[in-house]
């Protein structure tokens, strides 16, 4: 199987863990967005959805699958993503959506959360790629210098403002051996609304598409 091929697979392995009557909590991305045509075929059998983004909620309300606020409801059963990188500990790095901060709060307020992947996601050191950290606007500088004290070059990602209204500073440079030594000290920074790194809350289950199959880490 090609990468696409285990996106598809792995999308379409997950449906076995959402129980009936139940109200899911859906991420962002390309992986997700099959997972969300196979959700479909399953509507008439769970309540609705909590969607992490925009583009996500306009998605599934297309597809005619119930999207409710999450202040309305009970916590999920289960909020379902991928990740653009992961370890073996199911320590996640999210973000290149932008979309992070709501995927953090719905994966914290749900009762488990399962990450679909695709193996060529898998790392050892977290760093390779940005961790993006969004940010109160006014705080952009500020926050940028104070990242700099911890041994990261953060660049400004410009033209996108996140759902929430804010901007996104992706950090470059960092070989990170100890993430949730590091997601902390990000969010101890004031203006910083939340980071990439889903490490010190990281997934229930990681379920991986590879070219032999369907693995999984719990």
């Amino acid at each position: 199987m090609d990468q696409e091929d285990q996106k598809k697979a792995v999308a379409k392995a997950v449906l076995e863990y959402i129980p009936e009557n139940s109200i899911i909590g859906v991420g962002t991305g390309s992986t997700v967005n099959y997972f969300i045509e196979n959700l479909a075929t399953l509507k008439h059998q769970i309540e609705g959805t909590v969607a992490s983004s925009l583009a996500t909620e306009a998605r599934l309300k297309a597809l005619g699958i119930p999207v409710f606020d999450l202040n309305t409801v009970p916590a999920p059963v289960l909020y379902i993503d991928s990740a653009d990188h992961y370890n073996a500990l199911r320590q996640l790095v999210k973000g290149k959506g932008g979309a992070f901060t709501r995927e953090k709060i719905l994966a914290a307020a749900s009762q488990q959360f399962i990450c679909i992947v695709d193996e060529s996601k898998e790392t050892a050191v977290f760093g390779e790629s940005p961790i993006p950290v969004e940010v109160i606007p006014m705080a952009r500088s500020f926050v940028g210098r104070e990242i700099v004290k911890l041994n990261g070059d953060p660049v400004y990602r410009i033209h996108t403002l996140t759902d929430n209204g804010n901007i996104i500073l992706d950090v470059h440079n960092w070989s990170i051996t100890e993430p949730i030594k590091l997601e902390k000290a990000l969010n101890n920074i004031s203006g910083v609304v939340a980071n990439g790194l889903f490490a010190d809350n990281p997934a229930t289950l990681l379920l991986i598409g590879t070219k032999a199959g369907i693995k999984k880490i719990s």
